[in-house]
Order: structure tokens, then C-alpha cells, then sequence
């Protein structure tokens, strides 16, 4: 099963959680399954379109995916996806 690797800022969302084991194979799979589990996640990851947020990007280990792409990108048994939001401020 792959796991998402929950950021800190969503995790208020997940009951604190810091990761998700998902039974689905692919990406788009994963995030649904991720928030049926926890439907408060959704507005901060998704558009009002359906897609990821143009400022969260998303790894499956070590190389960065576009979920919105196209939906069937393939996840392995031992796969790892991070969600990775993007961090703004300094001077």
C-alpha cells in the first residue's frame, strides 16, 4: 500500500496525522481516498475545479508529479507521495 506523507500545515485537518496508507493505485485514487478519510483537507488542496492547487506541488519519491495531468499516474505497493506546499515569506 503507498502512503502520503502529510504535510504540518494539513495535518490539523488529519486529526495530526502525518501520514495516510491508501489502497488505491493511483494518484488521483490516493487523493480521493485521502479525503473521504478527512473532508476538511479538501478545500485546502483542491480548487473549486477538482484539481491540486497550482501551489502545492506533489512528489512520488524523489521526482516531482502533476496530479492534474492526467489522473492514472501509477502507484506502486512501497510508493511514497509527499504533498509539499509552497512557503512564501523573508525579506
Amino acid at each position: 500500500m503507498a502512503k502520503i506523507i502529510i504535510p504540518t500545515p494539513l495535518r490539523k485537518f488529519t486529526d495530526q496525522n502525518r501520514s495516510f496508507i491508501t489502497t488505491e493505485d493511483t494518484l488521483s485514487g490516493a487523493i480521493q481516498q485521502l479525503i473521504e478519510e478527512y473532508p476538511d483537507v479538501k478545500s485546502n488542496l483542491l480548487d473549486d475545479d477538482g484539481n491540486v492547487r497550482s501551489f502545492i506541488k506533489v512528489y512520488i519519491g524523489d521526482d516531482e508529479v502533476d496530479p492534474n495531468e492526467n489522473g492514472s499516474v501509477e502507484l506502486a505497493k512501497d510508493t511514497e507521495v509527499s504533498i509539499v506546499p509552497a512557503i512564501a515569506g523573508g525579506c
